[in-house]
């Protein structure tokens, strides 16, 4: 039987690329600064933690046709008739099932990174840039929940890898190389991403770093 010619195709765009890579060390920095106490550190990572994820849920709706949330998340059965072997009509991209997991990562770091905003004890200098927006008693409960939530956080990255992992070796389907490269072999037939629409990858990158500051100054009024 003739193989199906192929040819390298574009399925990553480099600033979804970026920003993928970017949460893998950004989590990890900030356990590490959180185990060691380097507060200076891990509240300003937890700055640009914030806005990667403000610039990643941006990019879900404005940029390359696979970062686009409308064109990857799918049903739940879906999700399902992929994990069974059926067609689903998935070509390149993040697959159905793959869907729901970065909906998951986006939302267990994003739940952490608000808790983390209002964390903290004004007395010991380990706090949030809006933690005087709430009382003692809910920055408490918060710092707790920051605390213990890091290991969802975690336990999600980690359930990630091994996802990504049993993919790669049990269907011999690379998906860490096309995240570096940007590029995979796929049938003629398939066609690659557009070019990165960079003017509206710069209004998403202005918006999100603009929300993070404000968000470090305190949340100021506007006007």
């Amino acid at each position: 039987m003739a193989l199906t010619p192929t040819r390298p195709i574009k399925v990553w765009d480099l600033p979804l690329r970026l920003t993928k890579w970017s949460f893998v060390g950004l989590v990890a920095a900030m356990w590490y600064t959180a185990e060691n106490s380097l507060w200076y550190w891990h509240t300003r990572l937890g700055a640009v933690l914030l806005a990667l994820l403000i610039f990643r849920i941006i990019w879900g709706f404005i940029g390359t046709r696979t970062a686009l949330f409308s064109q990857f998340v799918r049903s739940p059965r879906a999700a399902f008739n992929h994990l069974r072997g059926k067609d689903t009509g998935f070509t390149i991209g993040h697959n159905p099932l793959g869907a729901f997991a970065v909906l998951a990562l986006i939302g267990v770091m994003l739940a952490q990174v608000t808790m983390g905003l209002f964390a903290g004890d004004p007395y010991d200098g380990a706090t949030g840039p809006l933690n005087s927006l709430v009382s003692v008693m809910t920055a408490d409960t918060l710092t707790d929940w920051h605390a213990d939530f890091l290991w969802v956080v975690l336990g999600m990255a980690a359930l990630h890898i091994i996802a990504v992992s049993i993919y790669s070796f049990v269907k011999l389907d690379d998906l860490v190389g096309p995240m570096i490269t940007g590029k995979r072999e796929e049938p003629e037939s398939v066609e690659g991403i557009e070019a990165v629409p960079w003017g509206r990858a710069a209004i998403a990158i202005a918006v999100s770093a603009g929300f993070a500051l404000w968000v470090w100054l305190g949340a100021p009024p506007l006007t």
